[in-house]
């Protein structure tokens, strides 16, 4: 396990590291690396007290049948007062309850046409991370979307005819909470591909970075 000093009252944050190159690019290399106080590698996680960590991010494209084995680990995490971020393509629907995520076709390419809008946007402007990530930053294209299936699931991110790219839910897991999108900046940035995404994580980041959530029970 990797571990960086940190000194300041901020929340203590670590991300799992499942070995693929573009989480070494994101957790290991600047702009991004100073967020991240511990990096786990992804086996691991069964031998590491996550209660330590005030939050604990699942990079993008992390594999679902590495993380269902790990799904009661993350549960009893966030009961105990944990955040847990689950980004993009890690299909939480095959290992976390409660979450249901419909897929699509994803337009590469559909900002070459004449007033092409992706119809991002960002829910609740009162949200603690509508004031560091904005519509632009989480545009760049979309994999599926989430749907919530209680009104604990409170949409963050979602398109403009409804469909939830992000949500926020601090009841289920009370005292903990569970942030999962369906975008993926970890991938694009890690992959040099699409600065936009490195706009969205460094604003992604600095959020949670600041965000203080409620100590451990």
């Amino acid at each position: 396990m990797y571990i960086q000093e940190n000194s300041g009252p901020n929340p203590v944050i670590a991300a799992i590291d499942a070995g693929f190159y573009f989480h070494h690019q994101s957790l290991r290399e600047e702009p991004t690396a100073h967020f991240f106080d511990h990096i786990v590698y992804i086996r691991d996680v069964p031998l590491t007290d996550l209660t330590q960590f005030d939050t604990v991010i699942i990079p993008c494209r992390t594999n679902a049948f590495q993380l269902a084995p790990l799904s009661q680990q993350f549960v009893a995490y966030m009961k105990a007062g944990g955040r847990l971020v689950v980004m993009g393509e890690t299909f939480p629907d095959r290992w976390l309850p409660d979450v249901n995520f419909t897929g699509m076709d994803t337009n590469f390419w559909w900002w070459l046409e004449a007033g092409a809008d992706l119809g991002v946007q960002i829910v609740d402007k009162a949200h603690p991370m509508a004031a560091h990530v904005s519509k632009e930053a989480a545009t760049w294209h979309l994999h599926g979307t989430l749907d919530p299936l209680n009104d604990n699931q409170k949409s963050l991110i979602a398109t403009k005819d409804g469909g939830c790219l992000m949500f926020e839910d601090v009841t289920s897991y009370a005292p903990g909470r569970l942030v999962v999108t369906t975008l993926d900046p970890f991938f694009h940035h890690g992959s040099h591909f699409m600065p936009t995404t490195t706009v969205f994580l460094e604003a992604f980041l600095t959020w949670l970075s600041s965000d203080i959530p409620q100590q451990h029970g």
